[in-house]
């Protein structure tokens, strides 16, 4: 690292930890979540980023080197098929294989009739969530691994196999990448460390959205206790993936949870009683938890102010940002708030005056970081995110 790429690197790592704080430094700090972009940027398709981990974050570290931003992910197209085709998932759609190179990876989402966990199976779950992944659940989103009690095969040896050690290879060279933002760019790595609700795993990966919202009006006592049995690995797996030292927060990707799609009731019953003493309980080993608001979750941030000031970071999607502002600003720290559908289909300067409206409405006290309203794939425009950076970098300055 050359002194001047230090220098760069300390002064970014002031600006975006103490907005992270809720405090107010120098600059408003930029760190757009770039998944698809990247590739876009660095002439490469969805397919070649998704299917080739390198090309990933050479396509990262070119973004990261061209544009000013204080913080960036790694590698937010996150999905590398070396590990879902050793392990044969099948819920996930690679570019390249099942669908078309230039579409970003998907999950794909089983019919209520072949959901991966079945309604009569919650009392395995709660009994012992991990040998009913491991033995009931992976058979399932595999191809390849066979059920316990079925005759053994080649193929479900090597995804055992291959599976780990595509895992491994691929997790330890992401220690590499941060270093060489760090190193090569002067940007600061984003977020350390994984978070999901309970009732999120419940729709994402075990019932589905539809088998969920059947349990919850059928057998509601089930779904909460489901979540229950969750709630240790769910903070295990945030505990030990987030990074204090590094001084930046753990994310959750925020789903299906909350209003419109489940109740009110069923939020604050199930959804909010099983995930805020996980919070709780990492604020109180020193970790900050970034709320990633996917959609609408307006409904709920009366729930989100019980927490701790500082505890959280909310990111704000489709969330009018002026009432998020509004109602939390004063506990923790906003970031996002300019439309994605603005930044694939705007001009420069409706970028511009949103980012303007952003900092004069929501950053003047501090406590804001600029991003877009939601993960930023190849359907934006180069200039637009340039527009973004750029306008920020001069109008925000406090």
């Amino acid at each position: 690292m050359t002194q001047d790429t230090e220098a760069l690197y300390a002064e970014r790592f002031a600006r975006y930890t103490t907005a992270l704080r809720n405090g107010k430094p120098d600059k408003v700090p930029i760190r757009p979540f770039v998944a698809e972009f990247t590739a876009a940027y660095s002439g490469m398709t969805c397919q070649e980023v998704t299917q080739d981990y390198t090309k990933a974050f050479d396509a990262a570290i070119q973004c990261c080197r061209d544009f000013d931003w204080d913080a960036a992910v790694a590698n937010m197209v996150y999905v590398w098929s070396g590990i879902t085709e050793a392990v044969g998932l099948e819920y996930y759609g690679i570019p390249g294989i099942h669908i078309g190179p230039q579409t970003g990876f998907q999950y794909r989402e089983p019919p209520e009739d072949k959901a991966y966990m079945r309604p009569d199976e919650y009392d395995a779950l709660i009994e012992d969530p991990t040998g009913f992944l491991m033995n009931v659940w992976l058979p399932r989103v595999s191809r390849d691994v066979v059920a316990p009690g079925e005759p053994n095969t080649t193929r479900n040896n090597l995804s055992f196999l291959k599976g780990g050690m595509a895992t491994m290879q691929y997790f330890m060279a992401l220690g590499g990448q941060v270093q060489r933002m760090r190193t090569e760019t002067g940007t600061v790595s984003a977020i350390a460390g994984i978070l999901k609700a309970p009732m999120d795993i419940l729709a994402d990966k075990l019932r589905g959205y539809l088998g969920l919202v059947d349990d919850v009006l059928n057998r509601p006592e089930k779904v909460k206790a489901a979540c229950e049995a969750l709630m240790p690995h769910m903070a295990h797996v945030a505990e030990t993936s987030g990074d204090l030292e590094s001084g930046v927060p753990i994310t959750m990707w925020m789903h299906r949870s909350c209003v419109p799609f489940f109740s009110f009731d069923h939020f604050r019953d199930i959804h909010w009683a099983t995930l805020k003493p996980i919070i709780e309980y990492l604020y109180g080993k020193g970790f900050q938890v970034m709320f990633y608001a996917e959609g609408k979750w307006g409904h709920h941030l009366d729930a989100f102010a019980e927490l701790p000031d500082a505890s959280i970071i909310y990111h704000s999607d489709r969330d009018d940002i002026f009432e998020v502002h509004r109602r939390l600003g004063d506990k923790f720290c906003i970031t996002g708030g300019v439309p994605n559908d603005l930044l694939a289909f705007g001009t420069p300067d409706q970028v511009r005056a949103k980012c303007k409206a952003i900092i004069d409405g929501v950053a003047k006290d501090g406590g804001y970081i600029m991003d877009a309203g939601a993960i930023i794939q190849n359907d934006a425009k180069v200039e637009n995110v340039q527009a973004m950076t750029d306008f920020t970098r001069e109008y925000g300055v406090y």
